[in-house]
């Protein structure tokens, strides 16, 4: 790939990591993308319950990293969180494979079913808080050590970080496509229990990968922790101090280079012009631990908050786009019919055909127009990605639109299960554009993230990348139910995620996900103006 984002650019331990990555990613994906259908075929859940249900596990799963990652960074080593962590991932992995092949054939009633369900999904996400974030901050850890110098902080060395995350990034697209695409198909037609037994075994060999590689890896030893203590009676100074920041219409960054500890990669102010007679030595804590996090945490919630609409809409397809796949036509030839959940894979395949031409074509022609060397700063990449989000949704909106139409036209409104004479394949477009999206946004939250935090914090960083979409499908869920409540009080005809889905109003849902997404991108427009970066874009 053009521009510096070559693989070669990698040593061989992160490109082992990103191959493991890719394989939990397999794993994940083969259980979530199709989960909407086991809860409503298998569990027999309503369609709005089993929206939630997903959405909810999904925020759970994305939100844990923020609980687990600080412990992680201050009382134990990236290395072992990620082989502890695995080993809980695998034993949700497991339960759920054990619960799929016992569930018909035994006498376990329907409340029992949920809960051993319950239990299963998140024993896989409490394995997967510890698992994510460190995995990646670990294989970031793998590049040249004058990355973490901050001395030697240069126009290259920051290439060399954004193609990591550039090629992480591919890595857990490959990773998901083939779960998407793969699972789905075994699990509609060979059915559930094998359906997760696969995810279970990719995930054991990939503990296994990664156990046999750690000869290759490079372990940080320097024994920079960030002890935790009186939460409660530094919050309020934190508060303070972040707000204090908002000075002449910027947004300043804080002076944090009185200790190693806490440490801040400063293009501009390297850390090596701090004075060296200072006599805090580099193994003592400071007592105020948690106000300086929270003093790196607080300053980025406003881009924190502006990119929950982009998770929302990222949770569309594993639900929604996925139910309104079932009523359309989906036969290839005569016998092969594409399963709903499988059209996620489009997402994927956008992403691995288009990143290419983000370097060779995109980059190059951006670099010309704006005079940076890397085309466009992290900022701007996420607000492209947000742009084309919304543009997704409008064609979502209207695409829905005309399936309701050629359902009442049918008349079929009174049949649940009728396939509408329309090619599931006028999903397309959504769901590329939302490909497109991710390569814009994911990409750079993930840079976004992990740079603005210091280099002992940086699992933390990760931690807050995948909380946006935690609590972007917690904020999913409460919309679907404030929503369903609202609607569904004026009556049945009215409820926009009715059962029936040529009766369901999802066309109203998706032009409100518009509207507000929309407004997400102005305001972060806005906000971008006035922030400073802590590092060079």
């Amino acid at each position: 790939m053009a521009g510096g984002q070559s693989p070669r650019n990698l040593n061989k331990p992160c490109i082992l990591l990103i191959v493991i990555a890719g394989m939990e990613r397999f794993s994940f994906k083969g259980v979530a993308s199709n989960l909407v259908t086991y809860l409503t075929d298998v569990a027999k859940m309503s369609t709005s319950a089993a929206a939630k249900m997903v959405n909810n596990w999904c925020g759970i799963t994305s939100m844990l990293p923020l609980l687990v990652a600080p412990l992680a960074d201050s009382y134990l080593d990236r290395y072992t969180t990620v082989l502890a962590s695995s080993s809980l991932y695998f034993a949700g992995l497991l339960a759920l494979t054990s619960l799929a092949l016992q569930w018909p054939w035994t006498s376990v009633d329907k409340s029992g079913f949920s809960s051993s369900l319950s239990w299963s999904l998140h024993l896989i996400s409490l394995g997967q808080a510890g698992y994510n974030p460190s995995l990646q901050a670990f294989a970031a850890d793998q590049l040249d050590d004058e990355e973490e110098l901050p001395c030697t902080k240069n126009e290259q060395s920051s290439k060399k970080k954004s193609t990591f995350f550039h090629w992480w990034y591919f890595g857990i697209c490959c990773g998901s496509l083939l779960g998407v695409s793969i699972m789905s198909y075994i699990q509609d037609t060979l059915g559930w229990g094998l359906g997760f037994a696969i995810p279970s075994i990719a995930m054991i060999v990939s503990i296994v990968v990664f156990r046999f590689g750690n000869r290759f890896y490079k372990h940080n030893t320097d024994g920079e922790i960030i002890h935790i203590k009186s939460l409660g009676g530094h919050i309020v100074k934190a508060i303070r101090a972040a707000t204090s920041r908002l000075t002449c219409g910027e947004i300043a960054v804080p002076d944090t280079n009185k200790s190693k500890v806490v440490e801040i990669e400063l293009e501009n102010a390297p850390l090596c012009q701090q004075d060296s007679g200072s006599t805090e030595g580099t193994d003592k804590m400071p007592e105020n631990g948690i106000v300086e996090i929270l003093k790196v945490v607080l300053p980025l919630l406003p881009v924190w908050t502006m990119l929950l609409m982009f998770a929302v809409i990222f949770q569309q397809p594993a639900t929604f786009f996925t139910k309104q796949g079932m009523t359309m036509t989906r036969n290839i030839g005569s016998n092969f019919r594409i399963p709903p959940a499988a059209l996620q894979s489009s997402i994927t395949i956008s992403i691995i055909l288009l990143m290419p031409l983000y370097d060779t074509c995109f980059i190059p022609f951006i670099r010309v127009l704006t005079r940076n060397e890397k085309g466009i700063t992290v900022m701007q990449r996420m607000g492209i990605g947000m742009f084309l989000s919304v543009i997704a949704m409008i064609i979502a909106a209207v695409t829905e639109r005309k399936r309701l139409d050629i359902a009442r036209n049918l008349g079929t409104l009174t049949s649940e299960f009728e396939v509408l004479p329309m090619s599931i394949f006028w999903l397309l477009p959504q769901y590329i554009l939302l490909g497109i999206s991710d390569i814009f946004t994911v990409v750079g939250m993930q840079e976004f993230f992990y740079s603005e935090v210091p280099t002992n914090m940086r699992t933390l960083g990760i931690a807050l990348y995948t909380s946006v979409f935690g609590c972007g499908s917690f904020f999913s869920s409460f919309l679907i139910t404030v929503i369903e409540h609202l609607t569904s009080s004026i009556g049945e005809k009215q409820n926009w995620f009715a059962d029936d889905m040529s009766k369901a109003r999802l066309d109203n849902y998706y032009w409100f996900l518009t509207l507000s997404s929309a407004a997400s991108f102005l305001m972060f427009m806005v906000f971008c103006r006035f922030y400073r970066s802590r590092t060079v874009n």
